[in-house]
């Protein structure tokens, strides 16, 4: 932080209540941010404030968070990851995975350092975050379809190809407890059971973009 802004990050976090069918922005919190930097150590902060003891890491009190780090989205080589942090359904403890890809780099460009997934949903659904324009839309027709499938058809349905998708396919709808969360069709979080959990919430996938910058608080030494 310098002269009162957030330099490396988006400065947002996206609150889906899937239970409400409601999404709500949030501000960073910078007390935070100069304990645990962002990515995964915001994340178990999060969790450990909000997660009741002994909860069923299936149950709609789980949370399913979507990370990144304020390296996330620039030229810093090996900075394009995205986590997912949840309290496990295959351990019974904290739970964190990671992908390669876009998936990290297009969330902060769409101007969120994390998603925050709580509660359930009554029906498949799936979160779209394309410009800063978050909506939830049916996901019955790619219910049941694999990660491939279900992809191509996003993709077709935001109409925008350079869109990253996170995407569960059969076995996470089915709670398998080590079930990946596939990013960009190909690129496995796969420890933990995030895809349990995504499937739990009846979360088939999340699709984003965006063109925000991330900016340096000092760019040419930066670069």
């Amino acid at each position: 932080m310098a002269d009162g802004k957030l330099y490396g990050y988006a400065g947002k976090i996206l609150r889906v209540n899937l239970s409400k069918a409601k999404i709500v922005e949030e501000d960073l919190r910078p007390d935070l941010l100069k304990l645990y930097l962002g990515g995964t150590g915001y994340a178990v902060r999060m969790l450990w404030d909000s997660l009741e003891k002994g909860i069923d890491p299936l149950s709609p009190k789980n949370l399913l968070i979507a990370c990144t780090g304020p390296l996330t989205g620039t030229l810093t080589p090996c900075s394009g990851s995205i986590e997912f942090a949840f309290k496990s359904p295959l351990t019974g403890i904290f739970g964190q995975t990671r992908a390669g890809g876009r998936f990290g780099p297009k969330l902060k460009y769409a101007g969120y350092d994390f998603i925050i997934v709580e509660g359930a949903s009554d029906k498949p659904v799936y979160l779209s975050i394309m410009d800063g324009s978050p909506e939830l839309r049916d996901a019955s027709h790619i219910w049941g379809k694999t990660v491939h499938e279900a992809t191509d058809i996003l993709l077709e349905e935001v109409g925008d190809p350079e869109a990253s998708v996170a995407c569960i396919g059969p076995g996470g709808e089915r709670l398998i407890r080590y079930a990946s969360i596939m990013v960009d069709y190909d690129r496995a979080a796969g420890r933990c059971g995030g895809g349990a959990v995504m499937g739990s919430k009846r979360l088939k996938a999340i699709v984003v973009n965006g063109d925000r910058d991330i900016e340096a608080a000092k760019p040419d030494e930066f670069y």
